[in-house]
């Protein structure tokens, strides 16, 4: 209770207008009243604060955690933006190269009996000096190779070796050796002042695609011969690169040009980083019998 409401007023007027003391009565002693009267502490109503205490912002609430009532993913269930284990090593797996296109020369397979042309063939490089020597068919129908009437070659023509031995076709053999014959030998004497000796071959039969990979190479077939360089009665080698010296160069530039024709394909230094080290020379079939040389 708030005493302080209460006045001294009521109190003096009583005394001020009480009647003398009665006879016989004990004199009342004089009362001494208090200045003032202790105020009561009052305690805070709810939503105020106390009297006299600094007012002080209330203290942030957490928020109420929802977590505990969302269903929790077992731990072998990928998340959303992820994919199975096994798809994602598939999307990071290196594309397989695509298959070469078919070739219908793949399909063919040695007769019992050899045919009349690779006979007559035969001849052709018995007459020209050309050792040789008949080999097992080549082949290869998953892979898209093949060489039915196979020749391992060690000279291409007479006194003219080719190292190391190449398994070829008959005909590729004999177009070579002609070359040789006609061009090679002629033109190193020529050029170079000495007879041709030997010629180093870099490939002939290899069962593999182009280097692009959209066709099957003509060594599939043992359709081509690539040349890594030629040996001289004189001991000189020249070798097939993109910077000869002069005369060599010469004599390589006249055996290039002159080799488009005979073969329909050739290719050397210049023509990519595959045969900068070699010519290439193949029979492949073009359409109309055109020639590809660069």
């Amino acid at each position: 209770m708030d005493f302080s409401r209460f006045s001294l007023l009521p109190i003096l007027l009583f005394a001020h207008l009480s009647p003398l003391p009665l006879t016989g009565s004990a004199t009342a002693k004089p009362v001494t009243l208090p200045q003032s009267a202790p105020v009561p502490e009052q305690s805070a109503r709810p939503g105020e604060q106390a009297s006299g205490q600094a007012d002080t912002p209330p203290l942030p609430q957490p928020r109420p955690d929802h977590t505990a009532d969302q269903p929790v993913a077992p731990a072998d269930t990928p998340l959303p933006s992820e994919k199975p284990k096994g798809e994602a090593e598939k999307d990071n797996a290196p594309a397989k190269p695509a298959k070469p296109l078919a070739d219908p020369r793949s399909a063919n397979k040695a007769a019992e009996t050899m045919p009349e042309e690779e006979l007559e063939c035969r001849k052709r490089l018995n007459a020209l000096g050309v050792v040789f020597e008949d080999r097992k068919a080549e082949h290869d129908a998953e892979a898209g190779c093949a060489l039915p009437y196979p020749v391992s070659v060690k000279s291409l023509g007479v006194s003219v070796e080719l190292a190391p031995q190449a398994l070829m076709n008959c005909q590729m053999a004999e177009a070579a050796a002609r070359f040789i014959k006609d061009t090679i030998s002629p033109a190193a004497t020529a050029e170079l002042g000495s007879p041709l000796k030997s010629i180093a071959q870099a490939s002939a039969y290899v069962c593999r695609p182009r280097h692009n990979g959209q066709k099957m190479s003509e060594h599939a077939f043992g359709n081509a011969l690539d040349i890594a360089s030629f040996t001289l009665q004189d001991g000189s080698i020249v070798e097939v690169g993109p910077a000869p010296g002069q005369k060599p160069a010469k004599f390589l530039d006249t055996v290039r040009k002159k080799a488009c024709g005979p073969f329909k394909t050739v290719l050397g230094p210049g023509s990519d980083a595959d045969h900068a080290r070699h010519f290439h020379l193949d029979l492949e079939p073009r359409r109309n019998g055109g020639t590809f040389c660069q």
